[in-house]
């Protein structure tokens, strides 16, 4: 495990900022106003530290567009890609009035037309004016929304990277399955997994649980050890280099009747569901996908955005406007979800993270194989 803080790549941080900054042009933005993390990341490619959890917004980094200069927050300059210069970095501060000299100081500040911020408080929706007087103050959020919903090549890798982490993470995790280890064990098996791969910080919570057999979705009462009979999902979420990689299986333990027939019906899902995945696509598609094999849409979402973070879109059936305007383009990469129940048996849970191409739709997650073979057979 490195070490050293080091900026990403800088093929990576080009052809991001270029998206960025194209979308500015796009949206008529002379100033962004960052404060979301992935969005600084995405335009700085710099590695922030203690910035772990949610905060309020605060000016943490920004792009003028006329000249593609950034000027960031930050107490060093390790990390820090050499475009950005020292003297434009400017360090922490109580004080939002210090914070607000600093934007003052931005080349063009007093005459700027519009500024966007990709979030805002009401302290700052007052302060922001005294620093930028004459601006019409915009969302941004689209904008970078639009783009970073396409993956660039670089960023295609860095996924890959993080995609393989979390399933040699299941993989280790599946190693394991047997009657009587418990949900908790067979998650700290794959964090110690993630962790040995250079990752200590996982994208999901809970990384195995027995699938219920009396509700589709919640989960039974149990004490949470595996027994014979049971299907065990496993879901696996790394974030590496600011990258979010998550993949999902589900095993058969020893003898579990029914769990063929369960297997077949999951298989005949995702092959519907990868039918949908190109372009033109509705985000509605996906959740048809579900009624053309005759299955009940699950509780969680059918698709969400995979990228620095969280990324849009997400495809569930509680968002029915989303759903219906929303559309797949090439470059977009998905994590898709698959998950069929049937009472007294369980439920077959899958996740892959899925490219969307020109032509067919590429499975980024080929590693790990969708096997319905049994695990931990006395």
């Amino acid at each position: 495990m490195a070490m050293q803080i080091l900026p990403d790549p800088a093929a990576l941080r080009r052809g991001r900022r270029d998206r960025a900054l194209a979308q500015m042009d796009a949206h008529d933005i002379d100033i962004l106003v960052l404060g979301r993390q992935a969005n600084v990341r995405y335009v700085t490619g710099a590695p922030q530290l203690w910035v772990a959890g949610t905060r309020p917004f605060g000016p943490i980094c920004e792009v003028i567009r006329s000249t593609g200069e950034i000027h960031l927050n930050s107490t060093w300059d390790e990390g820090i890609p050499d475009e950005i210069s020292h003297d434009h970095l400017y360090g922490l501060a109580w004080n939002p009035m210090t914070l607000v000299d600093v934007l003052k100081a931005l080349p063009g500040a007093a005459t700027v037309r519009r500024v966007g911020t990709d979030s805002l408080t009401p302290t700052f929706a007052q302060l922001l004016p005294l620093a930028f007087p004459d601006a019409e103050f915009v969302d941004a959020e689209p904008a970078l929304r639009v783009a970073r919903r396409i993956k660039t090549p670089d960023e295609i890798a860095v996924l890959r990277g993080a995609l393989g982490i979390a399933e040699t993470a299941l993989e280790v995790a599946r190693r394991e399955l047997a009657p009587g280890i418990t949900e908790q064990s067979l998650t700290g098996a794959m964090m110690e997994a993630m962790a040995a791969g250079g990752v200590t910080t996982p994208a999901t919570q809970d990384g195995a649980w027995i699938t219920p057999r009396q509700h589709s979705w919640r989960r039974d009462e149990s004490d949470g050890r595996v027994r014979d009979g049971d299907l065990v999902a496993l879901s696996a979420g790394a974030l590496a280099d600011g990258y979010v990689g998550e993949v999902g299986r589900t095993w058969p333990v020893g003898d579990a009747p029914g769990s063929a027939e369960l297997f077949d019906r999951s298989d005949a899902l995702w092959d519907n569901l990868l039918r949908v995945c190109r372009p033109g696509s509705a985000g509605a598609d996906l959740l048809g996908a579900y009624e053309a094999s005759g299955e009940a849409l699950p509780a969680t979402p059918v698709a969400h955005g995979l990228g620095l973070g969280f990324d849009p879109p997400v495809i569930s059936a509680d968002l029915p406007v989303t759903n219906a305007a929303e559309r797949l383009e090439p470059g977009m990469v998905l994590a898709v979800t698959g998950y069929v129940w049937e009472a007294g048996v369980g439920a077959v849970f899958t996740r892959d993270a899925v490219l969307i191409t020109e032509d067919a739709p590429e499975v980024l997650t080929s590693g790990i194989a969708r096997s319905r073979a049994s695990v931990g057979s006395n």
